[in-house]
């Protein structure tokens, strides 16, 4: 078990005020949208790597030349649909497979260094050292860069880990240029922050490779520091709604109570948090390529309470074997096409109707996978787009089960989902919003978050922000 403290309020120093999410332009990057801090002027030079058994996710942090493109304009609440396109926002198509992912080589920004020795800003400028220097550079970032900067957020496969190396060793080296200093000075001002199993299995990577300072993080403190200061940011956590949105209110199928999570789930409206904050207790539910269910009290304590390890890598992992896909995405893709009712034996197939007595519909799924085999018959071909639905939802719904009788047994009615899986795929969210509303009869919250394959990079970069100096 791992057992620790919420970091307390005043060890987080960075401002937060007019915080935006900004857009992206590709689903593909729909859980990693930047977030713009108008109103920060602290300069930061560290970077956060959360390595998973799946994943690896990077965050850092630059000063633009220019004012961020676009902002999310999302309003108090939007609509989505288990079909529609996996992200709150109703602004932005689904990329058709197969077509490029958006490239990672665009930055909008640098590192900005923290303790180099000071270039002069012109020749009338005297040199500048110690305590002064800081105040030099910030004044020298201020005349650069737009008020503010960018929170960046990329991900990377694990199995491409130097795919991770390279990209972090070319922000170094642009920023170097950027701020007019040289690699060796700039590696001095980078450090590593790093989170997760891979931190210790690529300690040594990162730190030859790049020739920087690299810090392991604990992961579960990482996670609750990164959730208690992603909540605080505007828009970025939601629920979807209880009240049925009007397209499919009227619905005969759907004019019933739903009574236990179906084949197809409801559409709901998205709902944002109108106070941002990470209201405790609370219980953590992260997905990634295994499920941790990490429970946190008021106080901010947290205790990792269960588990499971059948997560994003379970699903990843069969739909490789199963489907041509060749990606997460492309495997989410797949299953926004298809019907599980191909697949799996429904209370339908059973009973030919209803099962009134015990409150089953006749769309509840009562075995997943349960038409694949017919004893004495010829071997069936299934689409690979009904693979991919009906073994999202097996998942997706045994995690959802899961988080509902840790929740039920620790008292808990909220209940926050992270972690790569979720991807901001709305037959995901639905899915799982469903089950903890079916289990707990509407007792218990469902709460998303638009970067929730982040939390533990979130919490090792802010856990390292270091507090603002008077000297300047």
């Amino acid at each position: 078990m791992a057992n620790g403290f919420i970091p307390t309020p005043h060890a987080i120093k960075v401002d937060t005020r007019g915080a935006v999410i900004l857009q992206e332009e590709s689903p593909e990057t729909r859980d990693s949208r930047g977030i713009y801090f108008p109103n920060h002027i602290e300069p930061v030079s560290h970077i956060a790597v959360d390595i998973g058994g799946s994943l690896a996710k990077v965050i850092y942090f630059t000063r633009s030349p220019v004012p961020p493109a676009s902002s999310s304009s999302d309003s108090e609440s939007s609509t989505a649909s288990s079909d529609s396109v996996s992200t709150p926002d109703d602004d932005i198509e689904a990329r058709v497979p197969g077509t490029p992912a958006p490239s990672r080589t665009k930055f909008t920004g640098a590192l900005t260094p923290l303790t180099l020795e000071a270039p002069r800003i012109n020749k009338f400028e005297p040199d500048l050292t110690g305590g002064h220097f800081r105040g030099a550079l910030l004044r020298r970032a201020t005349l650069q860069n737009v008020p503010g900067g960018e929170l960046n957020f990329e991900r990377f496969e694990t199995d491409n880990i130097h795919e991770c190396v390279e990209f972090i060793q070319h922000l170094i080296d642009r920023s170097a240029k950027v701020n007019r200093v040289s690699i060796d000075e700039m590696r001095k001002s980078v450090k590593i922050m790093a989170t997760g199993g891979g931190a210790h299995k690529y300690y040594e990577l990162f730190q030859n490779s790049l020739s920087v300072e690299v810090r392991p993080e604990d992961e579960m403190e990482c996670l609750i520091t990164g959730l208690n200061f992603i909540t605080s940011i505007p828009n970025e956590a939601y629920t979807f709604s209880d009240e049925l949105i009007d397209s499919v209110s009227h619905s005969k199928r759907l004019n019933a109570d739903p009574e236990r999570p179906s084949p197809n789930p409801p559409k709901y409206g998205v709902s944002f948090d109108p106070h941002p904050n990470a209201q405790l207790p609370c219980l953590l539910v992260n997905i990634g390529s295994g499920v941790s269910i990490i429970k946190v009290d008021e106080a901010g304590k947290f205790e990792r309470v269960s588990g499971t390890s059948l997560g994003g890598g379970t699903l990843w992992g069969l739909l490789s074997l199963l489907t041509p896909a060749s990606s997460f995405d492309e495997m989410l893709a797949l299953s926004e096409k298809g019907d599980n009712a191909n697949v799996d034996m429904l209370i339908s197939d059973i009973y030919g109707q209803d099962y009134g007595r015990l409150g089953l519909k006749s769309t509840v799924i009562a075995s997943s996978f349960g038409k694949v085999f017919k004893k004495g018959t010829e071997k069936r071909t299934f689409k690979p787009e009904d693979i991919s639905r009906s073994l999202l939802y097996a998942v997706s719904n045994n995690i959802g089960q899961i988080a509902y009788m840790n929740a039920e047994k620790y008292g808990l009615d909220r209940i926050y989902f992270g972690g790569c899986f979720i991807r901001g795929h709305a037959a995901t969210i639905s899915t799982l919003s469903y089950a903890i509303r079916f289990w707990s009869k509407g007792t218990k919250k469902a709460m998303f978050l638009r970067h929730e394959g982040f939390l533990g990079a979130i919490g090792a970069w802010i856990k390292n922000i270091e507090s603002p100096t008077t000297d300047l």
